[in-house]
Order: structure tokens, then sequence, then C-alpha cells
């Protein structure tokens, strides 16, 4: 994609869009996404969200506290999920995939979703070459086929980053759907040099990383937070479908003071009619055989 002003894809505002519906006249798709992620103890990670790493030896604290959501936090966030009905879909870093195989087998008996996620989470696309990142994207989506037996359609870059050739890299690699941008509520079509993607919605801000980690919000403020976005979707969804995306980072909601407070929000959702319960790749299914030109 050559640089533009705007992305590949209309503007095409909310209140001049075609009905959506999802199957079952369902109002919202509820897509909960935990990203699993590795970090070596080789690269020096922060120590708070200000600080900037610096040094050669090891980071202990920060990457013992991201080794936490890999060794407890994540199997807390199966069990809840689990525990709703909720299958999954999954942001893996594929360097999971040989750390620890024992997530992914996991993962895979309770029928999640894998999205490729880069290979290691401190690598971001910006900065490579172009062949470096095709290489990097063609191995992780390879990787994970190889330790999951179905090959990813999904993609979301490690820090939500893209170059001006990551588009028509996914596209060339027949990815269905990518989630980066952040910007609806509704999945639309991307248009890269003639090929077909679609942006599912990710959220930014229904994110435990951004509002608990950087931002200080407390458990209870997230939540709630779960909650409002809930009852405005689904108010909304009456007219026209929604998507409602919880990003969840193991070793942030993973926690034992903290997993409490997902239990109750998806407690609470669940408890709504019309809450259609969803991968990724089946709301973009679902999407693309609704018609929607958006």
């Amino acid at each position: 994609m050559e640089p533009r002003d705007y992305g590949p894809f209309p503007y095409t505002p909310i209140n001049r869009r075609p009905q959506l519906k999802w199957p079952n006249g369902a109002r919202v798709a509820l897509w909960v996404i935990p990203n699993i992620e590795f970090f070596s103890l080789k690269s020096p990670l922060p120590g708070h969200p200000w600080e900037k790493a610096t040094g050669d030896a090891p980071t202990v604290r920060a990457w013992g506290q991201r080794d936490y959501g890999n060794r407890i936090g994540i199997f807390r966030i199966m069990d809840v999920l689990t525990k709703h009905g909720i299958r999954a879909t999954a942001t893996v870093n594929s360097a999971i995939c040989d750390h620890h195989p024992q997530i992914i087998e996991d993962a895979v008996k309770l029928g999640w979703e894998f999205m490729g996620h880069n290979k290691m989470n401190a690598t971001r696309l910006t900065g490579l070459s172009l062949e470096q990142e095709r290489e990097l994207i063609r191995g992780s989506i390879e990787r994970l086929r190889e330790a999951t037996g179905r090959r990813p359609v999904g993609w979301l870059g490690a820090g939500l980053a893209e170059t001006w050739n990551t588009l028509d890299i996914l596209a060339d690699e027949e990815c269905l759907y990518v989630s980066d941008w952040v910007n609806d509520d509704q999945p639309y079509l991307m248009n890269v040099a003639g090929k077909r993607l679609v942006y599912l919605p990710y959220s930014y801000e229904i994110n435990d990383s951004p509002q608990l980690y950087y931002r200080d919000r407390s458990i209870d403020e997230f939540e709630t937070m779960i909650k409002r976005q809930f009852d405005v979707l689904y108010a909304e969804g009456e007219q026209s479908a929604r998507v409602m995306a919880i990003c969840l980072h193991p070793f942030i909601m993973g926690t034992a003071h903290r997993i409490g407070g997902l239990d109750s929000a998806l407690k609470y959702i669940c408890s709504h009619a019309g809450v259609w319960k969803a991968t990724g790749e089946e709301i973009v299914q679902a999407y693309l055989k609704s018609g929607a030109t958006f």
C-alpha cells in the first residue's frame, strides 16, 4: 500500500450504513481476545510503563510479571471463559509454541481460535525491511499452523503496529481479517491492491493493558467499563448489529485479585438474550455472508 491520508477502505459513518444482522437475530457478537505473548529474558523490559529498559542485566521483576501470565494467569482466564461457554480467539506470539506448548495444547482442546501476533512481542513490524516483515509474518503463521493443526486466518500485530507493507503481505498470505485499526464497532471491507481483507473490531478501550497497566484503573472500574460498553452496544445492536471486543493479557487480568471482575462482567453480558458468543473467524464469515458492502 502506498502512503496515503486515509486507510484502504471508504469512510462510512455509522448512521449511513445498511442494517447489519448476526445469526439468530443477535444484537451483539461477543468476541474475547486473550493475548498470549512471549518475552525473552535476554531482552530488557521496562519495570514500569514510564521507565525505559537499560543495560544488559535481566529485568527479572518485569519479566517475571509477564511469565506469571503464562504460568498461571492464562489458565484462570481459560477457566472463566469455559464457565460462560465462551471460545476465545487468542492472539499468539509464535514463540509460545516452542517455549510453552502446554498453553497451545489446552487452548486447542477448548476449541479456541488462534490469530497471528508476531514471533515475540518485543519485536514490532515497524523498522523491518519488506523482506524481513514478510518472513516474520509468514513464519509466525506457519508455526501456529504446525502447532494447532490449522492455519490462522486473522492477524493482530504486536503493539498493533503495521507498516505500509503489512496489509499487502497479509493479503498475499491469504489472511481473512486483521484487527489493528481500532476504529469501528462493526467489521468493514478493506481493498488491498485488489484483494479483500476484513477489519474485525479490536478495542484499545476495553483492553486491560491500557486501562489497568498504563492508566491505572482499578479492576472495579474496568468491570464497570465492560458493562457500560456492552449496554450501549446492546441498545444500538437492536437496529444494527455490533461487535463487543474484550481484550485481555494474562499477566494483568489473570491475577487472583482481578479475575473475579472478568467473571462478573461476563456473567452480566451473558445474562442477556441476543448475545452471540463467537470466534473472530465466525464473526467475519457471518459478516461476509450478510452481503454487507461497507
